[in-house]
Order: C-alpha cells, then structure tokens, then sequence
C-alpha cells in the first residue's frame, strides 16, 4: 500500500530546486534498499544539476540504556557532514537513522555537558526525510530530542482525518481491549504504571487506574490523529476486505449453481488474493477513492508536510504540499512555502545551500579544476557581455541596439550617433558653409560688377564665373552631410561633392592650360596659335568633369549608397550613417579629383614664372597646394574616426579644400577690384609687364 517509490524522488527533486538548493546531503541505511537510494537519487539529482556533497549510512544501532556503548559510539561517531557547508541533509531509510542521527547530535550534550553543541550543529540545517521514517518513538521517552527537527520537510503517504478516529481514541482502555496484549504493555509504558492482573507484576511503581488518557501523551510517543502510516494499514484492510468479498462473492455464485451444497467456512490462501487485490478500486469511509495498479502499487500520491515542534517535547506536522500523479507535471508537485516553519537556529530564511555564493549579476560560473560542477569561481563579464541573471554560465551580448551598462548586469539602449543639427560641431560647421557660401556669392556678384575690367577678362571669364559657382556648391554640399540621413541624401552627398569638386578642379586646370598656351602662342611660329581660344578651356572642363559623372553614373547603378546603423563600431552608439554601398567606387571618385588636383599643380607649378601680368597659375599653384595638402591629411584621418567624427571630416575638408581655392586664387583679385581700383586698367598693366 505504498505509492510508487519514483513520486518520492520526483518530490524531492522539486522541493531541492524550488528553494535553490544545490549542494546537498544523503544519509541512508548501510544495506541493499539503502544503496539503491543512494544510486537513484544521486543520478536524478546530476541530471537536475544539483551536487551530492557527502553520503553517509548509519551502520549500527544505539543502545540507549548501555553507557559504555555510548561513549564508545561517540568516540567512533563521524559527525564530520555536520560541519559540511550542505545546509540540505535528505535522510532515507528506517526509523533507527533518526535515533542514530539524534544519538550523534545530542550525545555530546548528554555525557560532555556541551550545551551549546545541539544549536551550533542544527544551525543552518534543513532536514528532508522519506515517507519510510516516522519520528514516533519510545526510545527518547525520556530525552528531549525532538527540537532539533524542528522544521524538517517530511513526506508521508496521503492521508486523511477518519472521523470519530480522536473520540474513539479518546475512550479506548486497555480493559476495552481483550485479547490484545499490546495494548495493556503500551499503557504501562507510557503512563509508568501497572495495570490490574498483569503479567508483570516484578514491576514496581502505581497502579493504573485506566483513567489516564492518552491525548496527553506527547506527540513523538502518540498521536491522536491517524497517521499517515495508520491511514495506509486501515486502507489495506479494506483493500483485503474487498479482494475476499469478491471472491467469497464468486463461490456464494458457484455454490448456489451446484444444487444441494452448503457453505463452508472460508479460508484463502494469500496469494490467491494477488490478482485481485491488483485490480481492486473503492472509495473508503470518508469518501477518498482507494486504488492499486497493476504492479501492486498503491495509485496514490504523496503528502510533503513540515514539522513543527513545541516546548514540552510534542510536535504537529502541518501539509505545506502535495505530490499529485493525477496532475500534470507542471502541476504534480506544490509547495506553499508561506506554511513552512523553518528551525529557529536558521541564519537565513528560506536557508542558503550552495557549495558557494551565487555569481552575482555582472558574472560568470568558472569551474574550479579538481571539484564537483556546483563548486565553481564567480569570473566577471569580458568587455561588452553581460549576465543579468545570478549563476549564469556564460556571459551573453545584448542586442544590436543595446550595450552592457558599467556594472555588466543589465543592457542600455545605445544611443544614436550622428551629426545633427542641435549639436555645437553641426552648428559650427553649418555656420562655416554658410558663411563661405555668403563670401563667394558676393565675389561673384563683384566680379559680375566688374566684368568689364582688365583683371575679370583676363584667364576667361567664363571660365571664373564657372569656379565661382562650382565652389559656392561646393560650400552648400557640405549641408548635405548634416542630419538624419535618408535615401534622397545619401544619393546625393557623394555624388554632388564628387562632380563639383571635379567641375571646380577643371576649371582651375583649364584656367592653368590657357596660360600655358597663350604664352607659347605669343612666340613666333608657334604651332599653339590654333589652340588659343576659349573651346580648348571648355573641352578640359567638360571632359574632366565627365569622367567623374561616369564614375558615380556606373556607382549608382551599381551598389548605391543607402542609411545604414552601425551597431558594432562604437560599443554605446548606434552610428547612424550612409553606408557608401561600394567602398571601391567612393575611394575611385575621391582618387580622381586628387589626380585632376595633383595634374594641376604640376601644371601650375610649371607656369608659375611665366612673364605675364595676368598670370594666375601661381596663385593656381598655392591653390592647389593647400588642396593637396588638405585631402592628403583627409584619407587617414577619415579611416581613423568613427560615426558623426568621420562626417565632421569630411565636411571639414570640403569647407578647407574649398576655402583654400577661393582665398588664393581669388583674393589677390579681390584686393584691386575693391581697394586698389586704379590697378585694374589696361595702361597699368601693360606697363608692369615691360
């Protein structure tokens, strides 16, 4: 009539992982049902990940009223796993390990008058013990054993309260009871007294009255209640009850078909009753239905009770769960750990049982060599992990969108990076383009202002309006590099920066070649007459600047670019940027304004001492080397930078490069137009070129 023994194990299992607890103790009895436990559970508990940290088995029985085996067993005890760091102690087996494990905990306080041994012992002990223990014992009758097991989580078979049960215990006598002699020695021992009649009359001592009454007998000695190890015999003998009712019922049936028979009294060997008593179902007195399986076993499950314990050495055990194997398995173990009254020596409530501290958030279990998997060393999280959880076994990285915040145990949103215009850098910058924009414009309108003089004709006019006006676009791309960017800017900020600045640049190489060719021309005979003029600037500048178109004409078409986020540059930010598709192709356009620049400046620096009073190419030559210089420097520190740096880089150099071909070339021109008016005519010029 025992429940399947597995139910137990799944029980315990539940409880260990309900409250965490990880690094745990088995004690058995030292034989072949002992053993058995040991390798099942051991088994079941590596496969839930919790550790066994000692196992012991109670190999002798304490002989109480023999003093020299006492101390003898005190000598030999190893109570060394009382001193173990495993708080959980599951204790299988006999009623015999609880006077054995007693015995070892409250020996020392009896012969050695250690009185504080019990607390330093029990203190931080959890005791879990198997439905096949009972704490009910006459060996203790006189000792005050019982506190120590306070608080213990105990299994028993399910029961339930018979009514009438207490009031017919209440009443019973041992003269109620004839014929049982285990009655009339209990009621002598228990009261200390000798009954009437009795067999034992060397004993001296009172007489019982039979008046005493056995529901002031503390609860270790006797309960009141049925017990669930009373609950079960009471259903086995309904269980037999039945199985001889059926088959009495079956040959009261043959007996009448066979005409002229008499009963006989009925006498069933047991095993007859095994094939029915496997297929027996009914419900009991109280209305709880009472079921054995095929393999005999008792279709039932378990009670998880805690025992509470009292002063004058009585205890209650109160249900704080149940295993149930008619529910799921979700569901087939509960717990109410709000009932559960924990021994008053704990120093932590619900107690701690780990072979270590836990691994705090931020950290990582690290197996320490030569130990069991629960023993381990706390690591903390490498450089953009995190563990948000306590004994992680790895650290883990946080989302594209997130990073790990400083103490590692939680993920932060990262924040987006881009050069936006709230910002003191976008503002600078956006101010810088803005003002050189205003600058060229009024340049432009002075030379318009002014075309008609010496100094605005010279190097063709055209091709100055031209430069002008690419460099004011070159001042207003830069705009487009500023904000959030979008498909319609990241099309067009390399491609617009990548043609004007070609178109600016041919126009300064074209402005460079017409000197060159107007003063070979001047030289008699030469064959340089025919390319004076101005189709041979325009050619330059249209031709140059076509090669760039198609550069980013085959770009598009290609792999275009397109916004992107970067989530793994920077570990807080989220870089929010135009990805430029084709990395090839970007650093193709950008090589090709620095060949059409590094052209020029060779050109100009050839130029730059011809006998010419409208001679640009040494300004061109100083243009360009501040060009040079600026988009030298550019390519290294773009490559070095990350996010909204790398785009105030890149506007930088635009704003630069372009500043330094506007200011050279142009402000010479500017000082006579504007304050020295009486240089800009022809008289004055022809007259400082002889």
């Amino acid at each position: 009539m025992f429940p399947k023994e597995a139910l137990q194990y799944e029980g315990i299992i539940e409880i260990l992982l309900h409250f965490r607890w990880k690094w745990v103790g088995l004690i058995s009895v030292d034989n072949e049902k002992g053993d058995r436990f040991l390798q099942t559970l051991e088994l079941m508990l590596f496969r839930k990940g919790i550790c066994v940290a000692f196992t012991e088995k109670a190999t002798r029985q304490v002989q109480w009223d023999d003093m020299g085996f006492l101390n003898n067993f005190l000598d030999h005890s190893n109570a060394n796993f009382l001193n173990s760091n495993a708080n959980t102690i599951v204790i299988s087996g006999e009623t015999r390990i609880i006077i054995w494990l007693a015995a070892i905990i409250f020996l020392p306080t009896l012969l050695m008058d250690i009185t504080e041994y019990v607390e330093r012992t029990s203190a931080g002990k959890v005791w879990i013990t198997t439905a096949q223990m009972d704490f009910a014992f006459n060996s203790f009758q006189k000792v005050d054993y019982i506190e120590i097991f306070h608080g213990t989580i105990s299994f028993s078979i399910h029961s339930k309260d018979i009514p009438y049960f207490r009031t017919f215990v209440q009443h019973y006598k041992p003269s109620l009871a004839k014929g049982d002699g285990f009655i009339r020695d209990f009621w002598e021992q228990v009261f200390d007294c000798t009954l009437p009649s009795s067999s034992n009359s060397a004993k001296s001592g009172e007489t019982c009255t039979e008046e005493e009454r056995l529901e002031t007998v503390p609860a270790p000695f006797f309960e009141m209640s049925m017990t669930d190890h009373s609950y079960s015999i009471y259903n086995s003998v309904y269980a037999i009850a039945h199985a001889l009712h059926i088959l009495d019922s079956s040959r009261i049936n043959q007996r009448a078909r066979a005409k002229g028979s008499s009963l006989a009294s009925l006498n069933v060997p047991p095993w007859k009753l095994h094939n029915l008593l496997q297929r027996t179902a009914f419900n009991n007195s109280i209305g709880e239905e009472v079921a054995i399986n095929e393999h005999g076993e008792l279709a039932g499950g378990f009670d998880i009770t805690n025992l509470i314990t009292f002063a004058n050495n009585s205890y209650v055990r109160v249900k704080i769960g149940r295993v149930d194997p008619q529910e799921s398995l979700i569901k087939r173990v509960i717990i109410h750990e709000d009932r559960i009254k924990w021994n008053r020596h704990l120093l932590q409530i619900p107690p701690f049982s780990r072979c270590n501290d836990n691994c705090k958030p931020g950290y990582s279990r690290k197996k320490k060599e030569g130990e069991k998997f629960c023993c381990y060393l706390c690591d903390p999280c490498p450089e953009g992990k995190m563990s948000d959880k306590e004994d992680m076994d790895y650290c883990i990285n946080c989302s594209e969108d997130h990073y790990p915040n400083q103490g590692k145990d939680h993920c932060l949103p990262k924040i987006p990076n881009l050069l936006s215009f709230p910002e003191p850098m976008s503002i600078i910058l956006a101010s810088l383009a803005l003002c050189f924009s205003l600058i060229t414009a009024l340049v432009l309108l002075a030379f318009i202002m002014h075309q008609d003089t010496p100094i605005v004709k010279a190097n063709n006019r055209t091709l100055t309006y031209v430069l002008l006006t690419s460099l004011l676009l070159c001042f207003l791309c830069s705009l487009l590099f500023i904000g959030q960017p979008n498909k319609v800017t990241c099309l067009l900020r390399q491609m617009t920066f990548g043609i004007i600045f070609s178109v600016a640049v041919s126009s300064v190489l074209a402005k460079t070649v017409t000197v060159i060719v107007a003063f070979m021309a001047s030289k008699p005979g030469s064959l340089f007459r025919k390319w004076v003029g101005k189709h041979l600037a325009y050619y330059i500048v249209v031709s140059c600047s076509f090669v760039q178109v198609l550069i980013c004409t085959v770009w598009l078409g290609s792999s275009p670019p397109f916004p992107d986020l970067d989530t793994y540059s920077l570990s807080r930010e989220i870089i929010v940027q135009c990805n430029e598709g084709s990395v090839t192709m970007f650093y193709c356009s950008l090589g090709y304004i620095g060949f059409l620049a590094t052209i020029c400046f060779i050109v100009a620096f050839k130029a730059r001492k011809l006998p010419d009073s409208f001679n640009e190419a040494k300004f061109i030559t100083f243009s360009m080397l501040v060009f040079c210089s600026v988009w030298l420097s550019f390519v290294p520190t773009y490559l070095s930078t990350k996010g909204k740096d790398m785009v105030a880089v890149e506007i930088f150099s635009i704003l630069a490069s372009s500043a330094g071909l506007l200011g050279c070339i142009f402000s010479p021109k500017c000082y006579v137009i504007l304050l020295r008016p009486e240089l800009n005519r022809r008289e004055q010029l022809i007259r400082k070129r002889h």
